[in-house]
């Protein structure tokens, strides 16, 4: 499953397990940290996309 999450004015296609390098945001580094910008989320045919984001999602 991938999710297209929104943070620092860009756009991230993730999945479980991703490390991502980010700008500007509070925490240490290896600290797990929650996004409620998320613009689609899924897998092939089941994929949500929101207009602008999915509601109630979470990644």
């Amino acid at each position: 499953m991938h999710a297209v999450i929104k943070t620092g004015g860009k756009q991230y296609r993730v999945a479980e397990g991703d490390v991502l390098e980010l700008e500007k945001l509070d925490g240490a580094p290896g600290d797990a940290i929650s996004f409620d910008v998320v613009l689609a989320v899924g897998d092939g045919a089941d994929m949500k996309v929101g207009a602008p984001i999915v509601d109630g999602a979470s990644v």
